[in-house]
């Protein structure tokens, strides 16, 4: 094995590490790997660069905070169960012959992953992993939305995105959001809340689709009150003290059984 081909094995190999516990340290890391802390610094600051992975001092998280999101790759792997239940319940409202939206959430992913059966159908996102998956589906007439490439949530955003979404109008839209609490929805990054307020303000009904470690979190950005969905499809998991809140801004809401 050449150095170079050692050196994007061991970052694979920490990379997965990460997105598999969450977090960790340098020094953990250097152990684990049998490098020194320099290298591995140099390993995380190459994660880092892709989007992967988040420094801090001391070591690495692969989690979303109140200021940062957490990777593509480390969204697919998290909450799997939640999603896939939360992803049957909202399917139950898609209807033969209706347009849909969906933002670059893994849980509207897995809802995309179910609408095969639902045909025919009009789907609008911007999500490439959503994009990919339902453009072999007969049925389906896909629309995609364009804009500038972010390898860090594998969608298109900025301001093309949004003039595409202004000029479109559909049933209904699905989104996610990274944190949910006061009657209000959140998100850590202004360039995504514009692409999930262009989309709600397009869609004639919105739903959206938040599993339970969501739920009594906040992030940086408001996004919209709950009240502006006409329900929130959450998972079992989901604390009484969180489903209360939603009780009090008299929200509606589903809870999906996994």
């Amino acid at each position: 094995m050449t150095s170079r081909n050692g050196r994007q094995w061991r970052q694979h190999a920490i990379g997965e590490f990460i997105l598999t516990q969450g977090s960790g340290t340098a020094a953990d890391l250097a152990e684990r790997f049998k490098v020194s802390l320099m290298t591995i610094h140099r390993d995380l600051d190459e994660l880092e660069r892709q989007g992967l992975v988040r420094r801090f001092r001391g070591g690495v998280t692969a989690q979303r905070s109140g200021v940062f999101e957490s990777s593509i790759a480390y969204r697919r792997k998290s909450m799997q169960a939640e999603k896939n239940a939360i992803a049957e319940k909202a399917v139950e409202l898609v209807e033969p012959g209706m347009s849909i939206m969906l933002d670059d959430s893994t849980t509207a992913l897995a809802l995309a992953g179910r609408l095969e059966k639902i045909t025919p159908l009009t789907v609008v996102t911007n999500f490439l992993d959503g994009l990919n998956l339902l453009s072999t589906v007969r049925g389906i007439r896909l629309v995609a939305l364009g804009g500038d490439y972010d390898a860090l949530h594998n969608s298109f955003l900025g301001v093309s995105c949004v003039n595409d979404i202004a000029d479109i109008r559909v049933d209904l839209c699905f989104v996610s959001t990274s944190a949910v609490s006061g009657g209000r929805a959140y998100h850590q990054e202004p360039h995504i809340v514009l692409i999930k307020r262009a989309m709600l303000q397009s869609a004639e009904r919105n739903v959206l689709l938040v599993d339970h470690s969501k739920l009594g979190r906040i992030a940086l950005h408001k996004v919209a009150l709950l009240t502006d969905f006409e329900r929130v499809i959450t998972d079992d998991g989901a604390p009484p003290d969180a489903l209360a809140d939603l009780d009090h801004h008299k929200v509606a809401y589903d809870v999906a059984v996994r």
